[in-house]
Protein backbone atom coordinates (compact mmCIF):
# COMPACT_ATOMS: atom_id res chain seq x y z
CA UNK A 1 0.00 0.00 0.00
CA UNK A 2 1.32 3.43 -0.89
CA UNK A 3 1.46 6.25 1.55
CA UNK A 4 -0.38 9.28 0.31
CA UNK A 5 0.20 11.50 3.33
CA UNK A 6 3.92 11.96 2.66
CA UNK A 7 4.34 15.12 0.53
CA UNK A 8 7.64 13.76 -0.83
CA UNK A 9 5.97 10.61 -2.11
CA UNK A 10 6.21 9.90 -5.85
CA UNK A 11 2.57 8.83 -6.02
CA UNK A 12 0.21 11.34 -7.59
CA UNK A 13 -3.51 10.78 -7.79
CA UNK A 14 -4.76 10.66 -11.37
CA UNK A 15 -6.24 13.87 -12.71
CA UNK A 16 -9.85 14.22 -13.67
CA UNK A 17 -10.86 12.22 -16.72
CA UNK A 18 -11.24 14.30 -19.87
CA UNK A 19 -14.51 14.54 -21.76
CA UNK A 20 -14.91 11.85 -24.42
CA UNK A 21 -15.99 14.31 -27.12
CA UNK A 22 -14.16 14.76 -30.40
CA UNK A 23 -15.03 16.60 -33.61
CA UNK A 24 -15.45 14.71 -36.88
CA UNK A 25 -12.22 16.34 -38.13
CA UNK A 26 -10.38 15.18 -35.01
CA UNK A 27 -11.62 11.62 -35.47
CA UNK A 28 -10.47 11.70 -39.10
CA UNK A 29 -7.03 12.91 -38.00
CA UNK A 30 -6.74 10.04 -35.51
CA UNK A 31 -7.76 7.52 -38.17
CA UNK A 32 -5.17 9.01 -40.56
CA UNK A 33 -2.44 8.74 -37.90
CA UNK A 34 -3.36 5.11 -37.19
CA UNK A 35 -3.27 4.35 -40.93
CA UNK A 36 0.12 6.10 -41.34
CA UNK A 37 1.65 4.24 -38.39
CA UNK A 38 0.21 0.83 -39.26
CA UNK A 39 0.40 0.81 -43.07
CA UNK A 40 3.51 2.92 -43.70
CA UNK A 41 5.87 3.25 -40.73
CA UNK A 42 5.44 -0.18 -39.16
CA UNK A 43 6.20 -2.14 -42.37
CA UNK A 44 9.29 0.04 -42.99
CA UNK A 45 10.62 -0.51 -39.45
CA UNK A 46 9.80 -4.23 -39.62
CA UNK A 47 11.88 -4.53 -42.80
CA UNK A 48 14.83 -2.76 -41.12
CA UNK A 49 14.60 -5.04 -38.07
CA UNK A 50 14.41 -8.11 -40.31
CA UNK A 51 17.56 -7.08 -42.20
CA UNK A 52 19.38 -6.16 -38.97
CA UNK A 53 18.49 -9.53 -37.43
CA UNK A 54 20.33 -11.26 -40.28
CA UNK A 55 23.58 -9.55 -39.26
CA UNK A 56 24.25 -11.80 -36.29
CA UNK A 57 24.90 -10.46 -32.79
CA UNK A 58 21.76 -8.54 -31.88
CA UNK A 59 23.06 -7.20 -28.55
CA UNK A 60 25.34 -4.70 -30.30
CA UNK A 61 23.24 -4.13 -33.41
CA UNK A 62 21.92 -0.54 -33.25
CA UNK A 63 19.46 -0.94 -36.11
CA UNK A 64 17.97 -4.01 -34.48
CA UNK A 65 17.75 -2.46 -30.99
CA UNK A 66 16.35 0.86 -32.25
CA UNK A 67 13.96 -0.90 -34.62
CA UNK A 68 12.52 -3.13 -31.91
CA UNK A 69 12.07 -0.11 -29.65
CA UNK A 70 10.36 1.83 -32.47
CA UNK A 71 8.04 -1.11 -33.17
CA UNK A 72 6.99 -1.12 -29.50
CA UNK A 73 6.36 2.64 -29.68
CA UNK A 74 4.28 2.30 -32.85
CA UNK A 75 2.24 -0.60 -31.42
CA UNK A 76 1.67 1.31 -28.18
CA UNK A 77 0.58 4.47 -30.02
CA UNK A 78 -1.77 2.55 -32.34
CA UNK A 79 -3.30 0.77 -29.36
CA UNK A 80 -3.77 4.08 -27.51
CA UNK A 81 -5.32 5.85 -30.52
CA UNK A 82 -7.62 2.91 -31.29
CA UNK A 83 -8.87 2.88 -27.70
CA UNK A 84 -9.38 6.67 -27.74
CA UNK A 85 -11.40 6.39 -30.94
CA UNK A 86 -13.53 3.55 -29.54
CA UNK A 87 -14.30 5.56 -26.38
CA UNK A 88 -14.86 8.89 -28.15
CA UNK A 89 -18.21 10.44 -28.88
CA UNK A 90 -17.89 12.02 -32.30
CA UNK A 91 -19.90 15.24 -32.53
CA UNK A 92 -20.83 16.01 -36.12
CA UNK A 93 -24.09 17.94 -35.86
CA UNK A 94 -24.63 21.56 -34.90
CA UNK A 95 -26.39 22.07 -31.58
CA UNK A 96 -30.13 22.73 -31.51
CA UNK A 97 -29.45 26.31 -30.42
CA UNK A 98 -26.50 27.61 -32.48
CA UNK A 99 -26.82 31.02 -30.84
CA UNK A 100 -25.20 29.57 -27.69
CA UNK A 101 -21.71 28.22 -27.10
CA UNK A 102 -21.34 24.44 -27.10
CA UNK A 103 -18.74 21.86 -28.09
CA UNK A 104 -16.99 22.50 -31.45
CA UNK A 105 -17.99 26.18 -31.55
CA UNK A 106 -15.68 28.94 -32.68
CA UNK A 107 -16.16 31.67 -30.08
CA UNK A 108 -14.83 35.19 -30.50
CA UNK A 109 -14.35 37.03 -27.23
CA UNK A 110 -13.16 40.50 -26.40
CA UNK A 111 -10.87 40.91 -23.39
CA UNK A 112 -12.20 43.82 -21.33
CA UNK A 113 -8.73 44.77 -20.03
CA UNK A 114 -7.02 45.34 -23.38
CA UNK A 115 -10.01 45.25 -25.79
CA UNK A 116 -8.23 42.56 -27.83
CA UNK A 117 -10.39 40.02 -29.68
CA UNK A 118 -9.45 36.33 -29.83
CA UNK A 119 -11.33 33.46 -31.45
CA UNK A 120 -11.21 30.10 -29.65
CA UNK A 121 -12.53 26.76 -30.79
CA UNK A 122 -13.84 24.35 -28.15
CA UNK A 123 -12.53 20.87 -28.98
CA UNK A 124 -11.77 17.52 -27.36
CA UNK A 125 -8.58 16.89 -25.40
CA UNK A 126 -7.00 15.08 -28.38
CA UNK A 127 -7.39 18.12 -30.64
CA UNK A 128 -5.89 20.93 -28.55
CA UNK A 129 -3.71 23.29 -30.60
CA UNK A 130 -2.44 26.46 -28.92
CA UNK A 131 -1.28 27.96 -32.22
CA UNK A 132 -4.83 27.86 -33.61
CA UNK A 133 -6.44 28.75 -30.24
CA UNK A 134 -8.18 25.38 -30.08
CA UNK A 135 -8.87 24.79 -26.38
CA UNK A 136 -10.11 21.76 -24.51
CA UNK A 137 -13.78 21.63 -23.63
CA UNK A 138 -12.53 20.76 -20.11
CA UNK A 139 -10.42 23.93 -19.74
CA UNK A 140 -11.52 26.70 -17.36
CA UNK A 141 -11.98 29.07 -20.33
CA UNK A 142 -14.25 26.63 -22.20
CA UNK A 143 -16.24 25.79 -19.07
CA UNK A 144 -16.88 29.50 -18.54
CA UNK A 145 -17.98 29.96 -22.17
CA UNK A 146 -20.32 26.95 -22.54
CA UNK A 147 -23.94 28.01 -22.66
CA UNK A 148 -23.19 31.69 -23.20
CA UNK A 149 -24.63 33.82 -26.02
CA UNK A 150 -23.39 36.87 -27.92
CA UNK A 151 -22.92 39.91 -25.62
CA UNK A 152 -22.73 37.74 -22.48
CA UNK A 153 -19.98 38.66 -20.04
CA UNK A 154 -17.71 35.90 -18.76
CA UNK A 155 -15.33 35.87 -15.81
CA UNK A 156 -12.48 33.36 -16.13
CA UNK A 157 -9.93 32.51 -13.45
CA UNK A 158 -6.47 32.09 -15.01
CA UNK A 159 -3.03 31.62 -13.45
CA UNK A 160 -2.32 35.31 -14.11
CA UNK A 161 -5.55 36.40 -12.41
CA UNK A 162 -9.18 36.89 -13.33
CA UNK A 163 -10.06 37.90 -16.89
CA UNK A 164 -13.29 39.51 -17.95
CA UNK A 165 -14.45 38.68 -21.46
CA UNK A 166 -17.45 39.49 -23.64
CA UNK A 167 -18.67 37.00 -26.24
CA UNK A 168 -18.82 38.88 -29.57
CA UNK A 169 -19.46 36.04 -32.07
CA UNK A 170 -20.32 32.33 -32.20
CA UNK A 171 -20.15 30.07 -35.23
CA UNK A 172 -20.19 26.35 -35.98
Amino acid sequence: MRETSNPMSRYRAPGPKSSPYITAEGAADIRAEIRQLWKVERPEVTAVVHEAAKNGDRSENGDYIYGKRRLREIDSRVQYLTKRLEDAKIIEDKPRDPSRVFFSAWVTVEDQDNLQQITYRLVGSDEIDANQHWISIDSPMARALVGKSVDDEVKVKTPSGERYLVVTAIRY
